[in-house]
């Protein structure tokens, strides 16, 4: 009998067990339900914002991309033409600067010279007159020194020596201009000669893959162009500075042709009144 209740002790031992495990295992079953069901509410949420913060990224891009493109640009294209286009455009640069900053020196304010001048030999002090231009820089205050120097020897004397020493002041005032204008020309020369290369390089890579491939002519074009590209641009920058240099050249020889025929006018007087 006792064997009997123990039995059934047992089985009823065994049978909370099973019901017990059962329960935690769908408990457990159930709070994983539970937890996907919120990370998948969770994704649903986020999604939205993933969406609306996904177009943030071009703008990063497009604000760093100037400086990006251009060096990707610069090294995509043929590396041995765009080092000579680069050399082209600083030293075509440094000539530009040179002649500005010469240029600019050389403009003074003319009509107050002159009329210091003017002052200086109406009260006949000659020697004064000539202090006035040799301590006033530029062309216009040399020609004048010169034509000052030569005030005794006669009208004729100064004006053949105005004359000669402007042409001397006007070939000053141009000088290294030629070379600006060479680096203008051989900018966009040498962007040409690295597109011919390019397409040259080109149909050898179509020659030895066998096939027109879109690809292949794409890359070699793409190099080829971007040569031509640099050189035009080069060109265009120092053309612009070579013309304000022109500028700058034409308003001072102008400015030396005014001076010396009124400088001659002056020295006419003071002869006239002095008896020279």
């Amino acid at each position: 009998m006792k064997k009997i209740f123990a039995v059934i002790a047992m089985f009823g031992l065994l049978s909370l067990g099973m019901t017990q495990t059962v329960k935690a295992q769908d408990a457990a079953s159930a709070g994983q339900e539970n937890v996907e069901a919120v990370a998948s509410d969770a994704a649903v949420d986020a999604a939205p914002v993933q969406a609306v913060e996904e177009p943030a990224a071009p703008v990063e891009e497009e604000t760093q991309s100037f400086h990006k493109a251009l060096k990707v640009k610069n090294i995509e294209g043929n590396a041995g033409f765009m080092s000579l286009v680069a050399i082209a455009l600083i030293i075509g640069l440094a000539f530009c600067i040179e002649r500005i900053i010469y240029l600019s020196l050389a403009e003074v304010n003319t009509n107050k010279m002159l009329k210091k001048v003017e002052a200086a030999l109406d009260k006949g002090d000659l020697e004064g007159a000539k202090d006035i231009c040799r301590n006033t820089r530029g062309p216009v205050a040399s020609i004048c020194y010169q034509g000052l120097m030569r005030v005794n020897d006669g009208l004729d004397v100064v004006e053949r020596s105005v004359v000669s020493y402007g042409g001397v002041q006007a070939a000053a005032l141009e000088k290294n201009c030629s070379w600006v204008t060479l680096f203008i020309a051989m900018a966009p020369s040498l962007g040409f000669l690295g597109t011919v290369i390019g397409m040259v390089q080109a149909f050898d890579n179509i020659q030895k893959a066998g096939d027109i491939s879109p690809t292949i002519v794409a890359a070699g074009m793409k190099v080829a162009l971007i040569t031509t590209i640099f050189g035009i641009i080069v060109a265009l920058v120092l053309q612009v500075f070579y013309n304000f240099i022109l500028t700058k050249i034409e308003a001072i020889n102008s400015d030396m042709e005014d001076s010396s025929i009124t400088l001659l006018d002056m020295i006419m007087k003071y002869n006239l009144k002095y008896g020279k």
